[in-house]
Order: structure tokens, then C-alpha cells, then sequence
């Protein structure tokens, strides 16, 4: 906890790291979730979990979701993030238990939504998706978890069975405190649309694209 100086002189609480909110039923195409609403107070960012069933505290079936309006409301081809989104959904119900945590601030890997489009206006003309934020000027991955370990923490979640295929979401989670115990790849079948983006992922970001191997030896 953290103290403001207010216009007064007078010292006032200024609250820090992730606070629950409200916990509201959420049915959905995949089963009935609870959507617990967190308010981050470092970014002030609206946060959401989406919870299945009893989850316990020890390996829990875990996605985080980095938001991506392109590919999660408007099922964009240019990458698999609305397909992740949708198995990842699917599989927490299939196992019973689980929770997806829907990262707010994430998009375009933290750069945001605008500066997003005009890294993909360069990625038309050419560039890879590394090429593009660094020719704007932007972090090639600007993204924290330490928003995703407070909720966690704050869920009783001790340790995870991670879906991702992104090492450095594993990284993260493990320097704040949150055990790994498997890391499950979510792997979605590449389009035309989007193997450009799916390559350099897996060769400039360390992406696990194992099905790749398949479509980059017969192209």
C-alpha cells in the first residue's frame, strides 16, 4: 500500500496491485462460467477471470488471453488469437475445472489497438510482425503478467497446468510466484492468412509451433 499526498497537505491511501470487484454467473456456447471482474489499480485496467467449476489450488488448467479485438469479436485470420480464445474456452469445460484469464491492456502484445493496425498496415507492405513494431518505434512485446499472477493469487490458485505456447508466459508466472506444473500446448491449425505471422513467431518470438513442420517443409 502506497500513500498520496493530497492538494491539502493530508496523506490519502492510494491502492495498488488487483482488487476483486464482482463475481457474476456468465453462461456461454461452452457452459455456464463465473465471471469474477478485477480492478487493477497499478494500470487501471477492468480485468476478468472466467472460472469452471471447482478449481482447487494445485494444477489448474489455466489460459491467459491477451485481448485481441481483431481476432476475438471480429475473427480475424491474421492470427489464431480468436481460435485460441474459443479452444482454450472449450477445453477448461471438457476438463471439468479451470479458469481463462482475459488480459485487458494486452493488445497487440501491450502496444494497443491503434498502433496494432498500423504495425499490420506494415506487415501488408511486407514487413514481420517484429519488423513492424520496431519500425514504429514499439516494443517488439510490451505485455506484464503480474496482473494475472495477483488474480491467481487472489483465486487460491497455487500452481497451473498453463495452456500456451509462448515460454515467456511461463517465465513470467514462475517470477511471480505462480508454479508451472505443465505446459499444455493450444495449437491451431495455420491458414494462408496467418502462417507469415505463425513463422515468425515461432522463429523470432520462441513460439512452441511444432505443426508448423508440416506446412513450412511442403511450402
Amino acid at each position: 500500500m502506497t500513500e498520496k499526498i493530497g492538494v491539502l497537505g493530508k496523506k490519502s491511501p492510494q491502492r495498488t496491485g488487483v482488487e476483486r470487484v464482482v463475481n457474476a454467473p456468465l453462461p456461454t456456447v461452452y457452459g455456464k462460467f463465473q465471471a469474477v471482474g478485477y480492478l487493477d489499480h497499478d494500470r487501471g485496467e477492468e480485468q476478468v477471470a472466467l472460472v469452471y467449476g471447482e478449481i482447487g489450488t494445485d494444477e489448474v488448467l489455466t489460459r491467459l488471453h491477451s485481448e485481441c479485438l481483431t481476432g476475438d469479436a471480429f475473427g480475424s485470420q491474421h492470427c489464431e488469437c480468436g481460435d485460441q480464445l474459443a479452444s482454450a474456452l472449450r477445453a477448461v469445460a471438457a476438463e471439468g475445472a479451470g479458469l481463462v484469464v482475459y488480459l485487458r491492456g494486452h493488445e497487440g502484445r501491450g502496444i494497443g489497438l491503434l498502433a496494432k493496425l498500423r504495425a499490420m498496415a506494415l506487415q501488408a507492405e511486407g514487413l514481420d510482425t517484429v519488423e513492424a513494431n520496431l519500425a514504429l518505434g514499439l516494443p517488439v512485446d510490451a505485455r506484464d503478467y503480474g496482473v494475472a499472477a495477483g488474480i491467481l493469487h487472489d483465486l487460491g490458485v497455487n500452481s497451473v497446468r498453463l495452456m500456451s505456447n509462448n515460454p515467456r508466459k511461463r517465465e513470467a508466472l514462475v517470477r511471480h510466484g505462480i508454479r508451472v506444473a505443465e505446459t499444455v500446448p493450444l495449437l491451431i491449425p495455420p491458414c494462408e492468412n496467418n502462417i507469415t505471422y505463425l513463422r515468425t513467431k515461432r522463429e523470432r518470438l520462441d513460439h512452441h509451433l511444432p505443426h508448423l513442420d508440416a506446412v513450412v517443409s511442403s511450402s
